[in-house]
């Protein structure tokens, strides 16, 4: 649904050039719910600005439901024209809201009907219609300074949604609301991305949210995509950065002689008790370093460190136990006295705020 290829944007800066995107290339499918994240400056703003043609690219191509909209950017009035009506099938919900103060609820979601010359009953209708999709029915009449974060928030989705669009960019939407209302505003995209079957591509830098909601993800750093993926293919992928920040555990071994090793738990597996099973089945004693569980995507997801007795060749019958159980085992200390163990994300299984 969403394709960038080689998407650089530059932009001049007291006399040098400052590149925000540095060629990314970027798949996102129909209908998923697909999480950009990264620290301030990554470029995940100029990412989606650049996606619904907000901010024209220096070079590289950008195509959404099949049309190259950078193709159509700067080609003449009938093009222009093209772009415009391809960009209104592209709703874009903002951080800070952007409500009009002097519209009411309703006027506010009319807006862009009313710039796409929809006739004032048909507006009308369609507004009330849509804050009713996102439970506020009852706020048509009242103005945006009377309504709470979460509430203006909402109002800016149903008029992201005013142009019945096959794509809703959210620009750090919950950044500014509480955990509760947040919690509450990732739900909403969820089910509005399963009732009309949008493609929500949301950027973040918060990582409950990319748990919470998304399906695929990406990390970006410096005006790069870093890793991508399904989230529970990275949570499959030993190394991944992404998984080990969503699932992040620590402990080093209590002394020279221990073997420590993480465990993914994902699935059937993820309900089992394999580790107490594990002891009784070998006669070990092990002891847990950390561990972070949590639901992804409505699968219960897990990881583990633990430290078995001896080194890594006197456990290799109980490590291959593990993993006939269905379980992804990463070695992180093989037995020696480790100063500072190194952190393999061991991972697995899926999931977002």
């Amino acid at each position: 649904m969403i394709t960038t290829t080689g998407l650089t944007k530059v932009y001049p800066s007291r006399g040098r050039e400052v590149t925000a995107l540095d060629g990314v290339d970027l798949h996102v499918r129909e209908g998923e719910v697909y999480g950009v994240i990264g620290q301030s400056g990554a470029g995940k703003s100029s990412l989606i600005r650049c996606v619904n043609l907000l901010e024209r690219p220096t070079a590289g191509t950008v195509t959404v439901d099949g049309q190259d909209l950078t193709a159509l950017a700067g080609r003449g009035r009938r093009a222009g024209k093209e772009l415009r009506e391809a960009r209104s099938r592209i709703g874009m919900v903002f951080q800070h809201f952007n409500l009009l103060s002097s519209r009411t609820v309703k006027d506010n979601v009319e807006l862009p009907l009313e710039i796409l010359g929809v006739s004032g009953q048909a507006r009308s209708r369609k507004a009330l219609e849509l804050l009713d999709l996102v439970g506020l029915a009852d706020k048509a009449k009242v103005y945006p300074a009377q309504l709470s974060g979460g509430q203006k928030q909402r109002v800016g989705i149903a008029r992201a949604l005013a142009g019945d669009p096959k794509v809703l960019l959210s620009d750090e939407a919950t950044s500014a609301l509480d955990p509760e209302t947040t919690r509450s505003i990732l739900q909403l995209l969820r089910d509005l991305n399963q009732q009309l079957g949008l493609t929500v591509l949301l950027i973040t830098h918060e990582m409950d949210v990319v748990k919470t909601i998304c399906d695929s993800a990406a990390l970006m750093r410096k005006g790069r995509i870093i890793e991508s993926g399904t989230v529970s293919g990275l949570l499959a992928t030993p190394g991944s950065e992404l998984a080990h920040e969503l699932f992040p555990v620590g402990g080093q071994a209590s002394g020279p002689g221990r073997t420590v090793i993480d465990v993914t738990f994902h699935g059937e597996a993820a309900t089992q008790p394999v580790i107490s099973q594990l002891s009784r089945t070998y006669n070990i004693d092990i002891s847990i370093l950390g561990a972070a569980m949590d639901t992804v995507g409505g699968n219960q997801i897990g990881r583990m460190r633990i430290e078995l007795p001896g080194r890594y060749e006197e456990n290799v019958v109980p490590v291959g136990f593990l993993r006939e159980q269905g379980l992804q085992v990463e070695v992180v200390d093989e037995g020696g006295l480790a100063e500072t163990p190194v952190e393999i994300p061991l991972l697995v299984k899926e999931g977002a705020k």
